[in-house]
């Protein structure tokens, strides 16, 4: 009976990718004890998300949309449902598993860049690739693409420290692209920046977008949601509602 079942959940991830479904969660819940207090910070989250969408996960502060975040980033598991990242049945898998699977299928855009300060821009790219334990030649040669995507080529060889905002959020774009991910994830990435910078990252996104990439952007902002071509509006841990406005 157990192994039908682990049958019937590969036979279902199988199914989920030749339907061109990237992210699928089914009644996901993430519950904290705090003292005697129980707190659902996401309670009974079902989405779908297909290969090629450009999707803003959009709530207020304490709305659950961080927590949802760090679920389909595979940084933590629910503590019940299923959650299928591009087939796999992530919900299942232990610390060293999700590791494996959020280097492979997962490109993550922070707002606050995370680049290393004394490494350059490409050796900054390159990261994601030596822990993919990927030859120096073929680190290099991807990062400079990478690099070329978000048109910072001349930029390669400066340090974030000689970059401005603008460009470091570029040098952290290409790092997260840089292993052709399943998903491009980005939290609050124009946090940072001014409104003028901000929309040149928002149009960069854009047409990673068109190139065919899948975007999934977690903002409070209404104005950075609406780039976006679809909006999944959080609110106390539930989907408050779901739609498409392109």
């Amino acid at each position: 009976m157990a192994q039908a079942a682990v049958l019937d959940k590969v036979e279902r991830g199988e199914q989920l990718k030749r339907d061109g479904v990237i992210i699928r969660t089914w009644d996901l819940y993430k519950t904290y004890v705090m003292g005697d207090q129980t707190i659902h910070a996401v309670s009974g989250i079902d989405i779908e998300i297909r290969k090629g969408e450009y999707v803003a996960i959009m709530g207020p502060s304490g709305s659950g949309k961080s927590t949802l975040m760090n679920l389909i980033g595979c940084l933590d598991t629910p503590t019940s449902g299923q959650y299928y990242l591009a087939g796999n049945l992530v919900s299942d898998m232990d610390d060293d598993q999700l590791a494996r699977i959020r280097n492979k299928e997962i490109g993550f855009v922070f707002q606050t860049f995370n680049l290393l300060a004394r490494a350059t821009a490409l050796h900054n790219v390159e990261l994601p690739l030596i822990y993919a334990g990927i030859s120096k030649q073929a680190r290099e040669e991807k990062a400079k693409t990478a690099l070329r995507a978000v048109d910072l080529e001349q930029r390669m060889l400066h340090k974030p420290s000689e970059l401005s905002g603008g460009q470091r959020q570029r040098v952290a774009i290409a790092r997260a692209l840089v292993n052709d991910p399943s998903i491009l994830l980005a939290d609050e990435p124009t946090g940072a920046l001014d409104t003028a910078t901000g929309n040149e990252i928002m149009a960069l996104f854009e047409r990673l977008h068109r190139q065919g990439n899948t975007i999934v952007l977690v903002t409070h902002e209404h104005d950075i949601a609406m780039h976006a071509h679809r909006v999944i509006h959080i609110r106390d841990g539930k989907v408050e509602r779901d739609e498409k406005i392109k």
